[in-house]
């Protein structure tokens, strides 16, 4: 019953955005309608749709199923031979112009006499034709359809303001650590005294590249929308400091999207989202539960955590985590209806982070600890992920002839094996605890994922494997091999003790350090420490053989050491995004937000092409007509301002790709006819044959490589 009222809903709101984008066709095929009568052509079909015509409406013959064509044609024929003129009503009666509904409806067109995209060759040389129209009149006539594209997108976005829109704002969440965003240092960071790199949680973005943002998603735009290697310039608003501050960073290829980022999230709220089925409050407190927040229930919001610390949002939680001393932390949680719950969390001690370069040249940050570097393992999986039989928990023992890979370095050996089957091994508990091996086969996608939520194995266990030895500083200039290189020369380690002391995660294992190099740290000298680790042995991965390895520590490498902190263990955690309503303060006001959202969308677009061309952006990112219906069913469920704010994108991506100088859409056109109006004549048809024929194969080919990418998305493939 859940899910069939689930397919319904879904049904209703894919019905929403058929209509809608019918209502967007309906607008462009009116311009060039309304504006192909001004010039005076005759048109003989405004349609809505493609294919067969469902029903038509004809002045003069009224509505009939189907097409009224071949009757009104007979109806003149008829005329001309002057049979009806005795009895039947002056031909003049019946309109050239027919009205039609047709089968498919995503799309349109208007059809004139002696004007055929498909066509150039279909002319006509009667007087009201459209080759016997002036050419200026036939490029108001094309370009009225966009006009009134762009018109209804300015409506649709100022209805928007003034209802009022819910967006995240420009507000730091969590940071990517080795990110762009984690390592850029601050212009004017001396003068104002600020000494740690990076964004922080909480800093507000005040400015992207000189224009101030409504929300956050106006700097994942303007980064993604970068050109490679130049920087974007943010001016950021920060609690504590003396003043504004300038970072100028360069966005980074994201590992998963493919896109240049900078490595950030948006703020989370302190509420944990509300749950709007039973199949979802189930998924809800699942997720609630794995991460240690058992009896906290969807809606809930944190009101404080510890003794006297009052939560606002997310940022507040991490503080409190930060200042803990590694001591338990109490959260109480309570619901709108008055009921409450507690949970002790215990603070996750800090790791440090260091780049590398990947394979295909980008730089992936990881964490470690002194060069101790966990190993890849499933946070979470989804139907594809289990269908290739991997599971939550499970560790990766080997990605192809990769063993015990870090998390970047296993990402990026998936990437590398993007639509290839490759050989896994997973470490996989059992009912009691103990590890065995499960070997598997497993198809790559085409964006080289495999369905899994990736995370490390710190906090489940001691695994550790080599780390790389051409780190990077935030310059991209080699920085040297971390401390633990010179011990850890193995893959699948498992450290059991620290000069004798039992260890089972990287947090004791921190724990055991601090311990075994406190005299070091209070003389400022080096340290010698013992680690005891057992080695991987194929078919008994928990119980290999055991080895003593002696690992010293430079002075610096100690100071390092004491200067890590305590962090969040739920990190951004589940709760909701921070959210804020984008409203004008007047119709005025809501006017200009219309137009100037308007303005950056089609900006946006065209930005979108040139990126494509400079490789930042990639055809995969592009979406055809089931991506597009598929994210306007995820947005109508959000409300009807979301439906609106949709159709006004929608609205404004069909202005300009109707533009685009191919010869089947508006844009060639154009430019045919202000060839024609300097030439004095019409292209040959030989040449607009051809690049009629050009613009077919190449719009066809985007057309299904997009679409196969959506539905392998949708099916998460």
């Amino acid at each position: 019953m859940q899910n069939l009222t689930g397919l319904l809903g879904t049904m209703l709101d894919l019905l929403l955005v058929i209509l809608g984008f019918g209502l967007i066709i309906l607008i462009h095929e009116l311009g060039h309608f309304v504006a192909a009568r001004w010039a005076g052509i005759r048109v003989l079909a405004f349609a809505i749709g493609f294919g067969p015509a469902i029903a038509s409406y004809r002045k003069g013959l009224g509505w009939r199923r189907g097409s009224s064509e071949r009757e009104y044609i007979e109806r003149i024929a008829r005329h001309r031979e002057g049979i009806d003129q005795a009895r039947g009503p002056d031909i003049n009666a019946f309109s050239p112009t027919e009205y039609r509904l047709n089968f498919l409806p995503f799309g349109g067109y208007v059809k004139m006499l002696g004007q055929d995209d498909m066509d150039p060759g279909a002319v006509s040389t009667e007087s009201d034709s459209y080759q016997s129209c002036k050419p200026w009149k036939r490029m108001i006539v094309i370009s009225a359809g966009v006009v009134m594209n762009v018109i209804l997108a300015a409506l649709l976005f100022i209805a928007v303001f003034m209802i009022g829109l819910k967006v995240e704002p420009a507000q730091v969440g969590a940071v990517q650590p080795g990110s762009p965003a984690a390592t850029a240092v601050a212009v004017n960071a001396s003068e104002l005294g600020i000494t740690e790199p990076g964004l922080h949680s909480g800093d507000r973005i005040t400015s992207i590249n000189g224009r101030e943002p409504n929300s956050f998603s106006d700097l994942i735009l303007a980064t993604a929308m970068a050109r490679r290697g130049e920087p974007i310039k943010l001016t950021v608003a920060r609690d504590g400091s003396a003043g504004p501050l300038d970072f100028r960073i360069t966005p980074e290829k994201g590992r998963l999207t493919g896109l240049l980022e900078l490595g950030i999230e948006p703020a989370r709220s302190a509420t944990i989202p509300e749950a709007r089925t039973p199949a979802e409050r189930d998924e809800i407190i699942g997720i609630l539960d794995r991460l240690g927040l058992k009896g906290v229930e969807p809606g809930m919001k944190l009101i404080r955590a510890g003794a006297d610390t009052e939560i606002r949002d997310g940022h507040d939680l991490e503080t409190a985590m930060r200042t803990s001393g590694g001591a338990p932390v109490q959260l109480d949680f309570a619901a709108p209806d008055g009921r409450k719950a507690a949970v002790t969390l215990e603070p996750r001690a800090q790791s440090q982070t260091a780049l590398f370069r990947m394979p295909d040249g980008s730089r992936a940050g990881f964490e470690h600890l002194l060069g101790l570097t966990p190993v890849l393992k499933v946070a979470a999986t989804t139907p594809a992920a289990e269908e290739k039989g991997l599971r939550e928990g499970d560790i990766f023992a080997r990605i192809g002839t990769l063993e015990f890979p870090s998390m970047p370095a296993g990402i990026g050996e998936f990437r590398a094996s993007k639509g290839r089957t490759i050989d896994i091994v997973v470490l996989r508990a059992g009912p009691g605890g103990s590890l065995t091996e499960v070997p598997l086969k497993v198809r790559v996608g085409h964006k080289g994922t495999i369905g899994f939520m990736a995370a490390d194995t710190s906090d489940v266990g001691t695994w550790v494997t080599p780390p790389p030895s051409d780190t990077l500083n935030k310059d991209g200039a080699e920085n040297g091999p971390l401390p633990a290189s010179t011990v850890i020369r193995r893959p699948g380690l498992r450290i059991t003790a620290i000069d004798d002391k039992p260890v089972a995660d990287f947090s004791q294992i921190r724990a055991a350090l601090l311990s075994s190099t406190a005299d070091a740290f209070r003389t400022g000298t080096s340290a010698e420490v013992k680690l005891t680790a057992e080695l991987p042995t194929a078919g008994a991965p928990a119980a290999g053989p055991v080895a003593e390895l002696a690992w010293t520590l430079s002075s610096d490498a100690v100071k390092s050491l004491y200067a890590l902190g305590w962090e969040s263990p739920v990190g951004a955690g589940p709760f909701d995004p921070v959210q804020v309503t984008l409203r004008g303060e007047n119709p005025v006001d809501a006017i200009r937000l219309g137009l100037e959202e308007t303005h950056r969308v089609m900006m946006t677009t065209y930005a979108t092409f040139a990126r494509l061309f400079e490789g930042t952006v990639k055809v995969e990112h592009l979406k055809g007509p089931v991506g597009i219906a598929h994210l306007g069913t995820i947005l109508a469920d959000r409300g009807l301002v979301w439906l609106l704010f949709f159709m006004a994108l929608i609205s404004v991506n069909l202005a300009v790709i109707n533009f685009l100088p191919l010869p089947i859409v508006d844009g060639g056109q154009f430019i045919f006819l202000v060839l024609e109006q300097i030439r004095g004549k019409p292209v040959p048809i030989p040449v607009q044959n051809a690049a009629t024929i050009a613009g077919l194969v190449l719009i066809g080919s985007v057309f299904l490589i997009v679409t196969f990418n959506d539905v392998a998305t949708l099916f998460g493939r």
